[in-house]
């Protein structure tokens, strides 16, 4: 679990290997029962902390000028990061399935306890944030977010995301 600074205000992330329970938190989620309420997103999709620390300032930005577009604050964080204009296709792309079994947990101003439980909900093994780039399907993420070879050939693929992130709603 490590904790940043976003715009006044922080986002905790926990990355978990091996979860068994994509099925039940995916429900809890759907369902609106899930305490304490939190981003599960397909850590397959990320190749570090920096464009969700952007989604993030983009999700704060939009929540200070009561512009989320989604439902809640933290779907609206996956629907950032997905740089899609559809909100259902960017919880299904980005947001974790049934069958996830590498999670990144976000949640915007958490306390210890809610960490706790948070660490409670899912059952699978946490590892450190730097394993993101070591486990990244760096396939999918340019299938999903068309980074074309051209592009990788003057950046990196996170930037990449960030820029998209950025540039979606001027587009």
């Amino acid at each position: 679990m490590k904790t940043f600074e976003v715009g006044g205000s922080t986002i905790s992330l926990a990355l978990f290997v091996d979860v068994t329970n994509s099925k039940e938190l995916l429900e809890l989620m759907q369902a609106g029962t899930l305490e304490p309420e939190v981003a599960f997103l397909n850590a397959s999709l990320i190749p570090d902390v920096f464009p969700i620390l952007a989604a993030a300032s983009k999700t704060l930005v939009a929540k200070s000028r009561d512009l989320l577009t989604t439902r809640t604050l933290h779907s609206e964080l996956v629907y950032n990061y997905s740089g899609s204009k559809h909100i259902s296709e960017s919880l299904k792309r980005c947001g974790i399935s049934d069958s996830t079994t590498y999670i990144l947990v976000a949640r915007f101003d958490t306390s210890a306890d809610e960490m706790t439980v948070i660490r409670g909900l899912v059952k699978g093994n946490e590892v450190g944030l730097e394993e993101l780039e070591k486990r990244a399907d760096q396939a999918l993420i340019q299938k999903q977010f068309k980074i074309t070879a051209l592009e990788l050939g003057i950046s990196s693929v996170s930037d990449a995301i960030t820029c998209r992130i950025a540039a979606r709603d001027a587009l």
